[in-house]
């Protein structure tokens, strides 16, 4: 490897690797899985549907829409210095993971952790030994970049992982993604751009700027892009891209690893592969490169699409919630041949080769949203109680009023209100206003369908609501009773439709997101190990993980690199498919 390591826990570089190692042996190890002993807090998965949360990341991604051009440091990053990497393990090979999306849950980003930092797996009967390069494929910290989001998210179990540099001294490059981009960028650079103590857990840091180029054996590339989110490759990144390009030749062979996998999001977004078409177009090609591999995350589960000249691989299962692949088209063309470009590559088709979890498994996790939901966002059922509570109390207020009468008059204006609310609601929950092209229709539907079912249920509500005394009790035990006794009941009974109504928009392209961020799953994890062999041959494993740990114990009479905590209940990775080889 080309760059010098510290040791994790060292205050300053050690020149000399015996002393590296000596005090490696001295570092502490905790002895409990409390957080003053661990130096992070373990996060329980985020509640993707908890009020509060989906508010503050409405408005940081609003934020981000508005003022993202603003808060852009690509342009900034051409002062920083413009390396070019080069890895190569000891036998003329090198062992390369992937993994992207892990930042949420401890229990599901640390078993994924867990996996990549032990010394060798042995999976369906290959030896796989500990890689010497790590990728991080973007969204390394949900839900949105701040210090403690990844110190506790991401950091933290990677260190608890790894602790200390073993003696391959193994180097870690990564991709933002966009919840990486929330905050511009600022948390992401301080964190795997340094120019001093450049480790992150045992892993050392190996590159200088957001995006990198990395020099492997036998005339393979690693080519990671920062795109924001689809937005034009800026000046600096094209111009330290184009020194890249210098050095590739017709023999070249190229890894780009990207944010998302556009060349699915283009089915619905023609555009969305845009900029990678023309980095591939203006950058790779001319220098008769080949791009044989495409890998990206975002999307939370692993899948790949085989075409004539390149694989698309998305791994996105490295912690967060579990994205299904049932709704997967089976064939793609990329570029998507209705895209605005009129400069695009020529249109390939490419088919969907395989998936974890399978489509069978990924549809029995959809049934699952009517445990999952209520369970995983309990502050959902709450504000869902709390809004139907008020539309009954207005609508038994009308009710109990005289027909025609200056009192009923009143007290519907409340009641239109709830009304509208519950209506407007439901109906941005379906997200029309930001629905575009084929769908559109689909999301106005669904939603106003949505949003009168709950009318529905609240009108249900009222009913039974007057058919119990407690309404003509005095003022204002009435409202004490129908916040403790009805509130809760309806919450989950609202709760539940939520769930149904998420499952069948699913079925129609809808909410499909949303079906499975409320469900919180966090088993059906996954990363990608590969092998570059001498000759050039690039064999990729999908390593999946059926159930994540849900119990640690500490390890604190382990080896230096030794994992601080193991599973009390062995975890038992295999193939989500068998390997893909790419010759030479």
């Amino acid at each position: 490897m080309t760059d010098d390591r510290t040791p994790v826990d060292g205050p300053a570089p050690l020149d000399d690797p015996d002393d590296e190692r000596a005090f490696a042996r001295t570092a502490r190890r905790p002895r409990s899985i409390d957080p003053p002993e661990l130096g992070f807090t373990p996060r329980r998965p985020v509640p993707w549907l908890a009020p509060l949360l989906l508010i503050s990341t409405g408005l940081r991604t609003l934020l981000a829409m508005l003022f993202g051009a603003y808060l852009d440091k690509r342009e900034l990053q051409n002062s920083l210095e413009a390396r070019i990497e080069r890895q190569v393990g000891p036998d003329g090979g090198l062992w390369l993971d992937y993994v992207a999306d892990l930042g949420d849950g401890f229990d599901a980003t640390y078993s994924v952790a867990y996996l990549l930092a032990q010394p060798e797996l042995t999976v369906d009967g290959h030896r796989l030994p500990r890689a010497q390069t790590l990728v991080m494929g973007g969204d390394q910290v949900y839900p949105s970049a701040s210090y403690e989001a990844y110190e506790d998210r991401c950091k933290g179990p990677y260190q608890a992982a790894l602790p200390v540099t073993p003696p391959e001294r193994p180097t870690l490059f990564a991709v933002p993604g966009n919840h990486d981009w929330y905050d511009g960028l600022t948390a992401f650079l301080r964190l795997f751009v340094r120019s001093r103590d450049r480790h992150f857990g045992g892993w050392g840091t190996g590159q200088s700027r957001s995006y990198f180029a990395v020099e492997l054996p036998a005339e393979w590339w690693l080519l990671g892009l920062d795109d924001q989110s689809g937005s034009y490759l800026d000046d600096p990144q094209l111009t330290y891209f184009d020194t890249v390009a210098k050095r590739l030749g017709p023999g070249s062979r190229v890894i780009l690893a990207v944010p998302a996998p556009t060349w699915v999001k283009a089915v619905d977004h023609p555009t969305a592969y845009d900029s990678i078409d023309y980095f591939i177009r203006t950058i790779v090609a001319p220098t008769g490169a080949r791009v044989r591999l495409l890998v990206s995350g975002d999307l939370h589960h692993y899948a790949r699409y085989a075409g004539p000249d390149r694989q698309l691989v998305t791994c996105g299962s490295g912690g967060a919630y579990l994205y299904p692949t049932h709704h997967l088209p089976e064939r793609i063309e990329v570029p998507p041949r209705d895209t605005l470009s009129r400069r695009a590559s020529r249109s390939l088709p490419y088919d969907l080769a395989a998936t974890f979890p399978d489509r069978a498994r990924s549809r029995r996790y959809g049934w699952g949203v009517f445990a999952r939901l209520p369970r995983r966002n309990p502050g959902f059922g709450t504000l869902l109680g709390t809004v139907h509570t008020l539309l009954m109390l207005a609508m038994a207020g009308v009710a109990a009023g005289r027909a025609g009468g200056t009192e009923q008059r009143l007290l519907s204006v409340p009641l239109v209100a709830m009304l509208l609310v519950t209506m407007i609601g439901a109906v941005f929950f379906a997200k029309p206003p930001s629905a575009g092209g084929k769908r559109h229709v689909r999301h106005w539907i669904l939603g106003v369908t949505h949003g009168l079912a709950q009318v529905a249920l609240a009108a249900a509500g009222t009913w039974a609501w007057l058919s119990v005394p407690l309404h003509d009790w005095p003022w204002p035990l009435p409202v004490a009773a129908a916040a403790v006794v009805y509130g809760p009941l309806i919450g989950l009974l609202a709760t539940e439709l939520v769930a149904a109504y998420l499952l069948v928009a699913a079925a129609f392209g809808v909410n499909v997101n949303e079906l499975f961020a409320g469900q919180g799953i966090d088993d059906a994890k996954a990363f990608l190990r590969m092998r570059i062999d001498p000759d050039g041959t690039l064999t990729v494993y999908p390593v999946a993980v059926d159930r994540v740990a849900r119990d640690w114990r500490p390890n604190p009479d382990g080896s230096p690199t030794a994992s601080w905590l193991t599973p009390k209940e062995p975890l038992t990775p295999r193939l989500a498919e068998p390997p893909i080889v790419l010759e030479p």
